[in-house]
């Protein structure tokens, strides 16, 4: 399986609120048809926290989540202005070992 990171920065979100954190991956799992599954998430500084997502084709599937990102709205924030996406074709990948897709 190959990673997926949605980066999330609480002082860039209109509404900070943690339930993000379930609801977004629910939210790709169903869009997705079940081909990109939440792995998780951790916390990378005291205000970024980061969702990993696992699924077959990393690069593929997170155009996928960049279109769903720029018509829905979770948790009333619009994350298309503040989240971050990385790829990795490495299992369980660290951010380190992920490239910055998006923004570009």
């Amino acid at each position: 399986m190959q990673t997926i990171i949605i980066k999330l920065d609480s002082q860039k979100l209109e509404n900070p609120d943690l339930d993000i954190i379930y609801s977004l991956p629910e939210r790709i799992e169903a869009v997705s048809g079940k081909t990109v599954l939440d792995n998780g998430y951790g916390y990378l500084t005291d205000t970024v926290i980061g969702i990993w997502l696992k699924t077959e084709n990393a690069n593929e599937e997170a155009k996928k989540i960049i279109e769903l990102i720029a018509k829905e709205h979770f948790s009333d924030n619009d994350l298309s202005l503040s989240a971050e996406i990385y790829c990795s074709e490495l299992d369980n990948a660290e951010i380190q070992d992920c490239v910055c897709i998006y923004p570009t």
